[in-house]
């Protein structure tokens, strides 16, 4: 696991073992996660290209720590920092995940997620800390000017109706939506 450059976010390469049969890889492994993440409930989506998803978090506590891997095809995954009072604040960075390196991306609570699909059938899994809860969920617009996260040009977003009408990363911490940074520093139990 590498960290990058938002505190809570990591992305993993994991060893790819290939032969004329085709190839072995060990995905998840609870035991070697630098942050702690019980597995509550696993998340397929299959998406078309330019399919834009998120940025989507949830409310800490308890949040929603997620271990994310796409199994076919390619995105581009999008950590955003939007704990409020985080050193970090509106700082994204992405990693592009595919069906060729199998990378995975581990989000914890508190950190907002998002993604591109830059191919067609884009598989996405992840794997969540807590299951989905429809009053704890929050979003901030993808396209938000004050993020400038650089999607891929030439490729045409498309946003479902919850994520076309999410409030900007402005109007979410004003209207207190954003989780706190200081409570998730108490929720991981220690810096991350």
């Amino acid at each position: 696991m590498d960290r990058l450059s938002i505190a809570g976010a990591w992305v993993f390469t994991p060893r790819v073992h290939a032969d004329p049969r085709g190839s072995f890889l060990e995905a998840f492994r609870a035991a070697d996660l630098p942050h702690p993440m019980q597995v509550a409930q696993v998340n397929c989506s299959v998406s078309a290209a330019g399919a834009l998803r998120g940025v989507h978090f949830a409310d800490v506590p308890p949040g929603q720590a997620k271990y994310v891997m796409c199994v076919s095809g390619r995105v581009m995954d999008v950590v955003v920092d939007v704990r409020a009072g985080s050193p970090t604040f509106g700082r994204w960075e992405a990693v592009t995940l595919d069906d060729r390196a199998r990378r995975a991306v581990l989000i914890a609570e508190g950190l907002g997620h998002a993604f591109m699909a830059l191919t067609d059938d884009a598989t996405v899994v992840y794997l969540c800390s807590q299951p989905y809860s429809p009053g704890r969920e929050h979003g901030v617009h993808p396209l938000d000017p004050a993020l400038a996260i650089a999607w891929p040009p030439g490729v045409e977003p498309v946003l479902s109706g919850k994520d076309a009408g999410a409030p900007t990363l402005a109007e979410a911490l004003a209207a207190g939506l954003l989780p706190d940074h200081a409570a998730c520093q108490e929720l991981y139990g220690t810096p991350h």
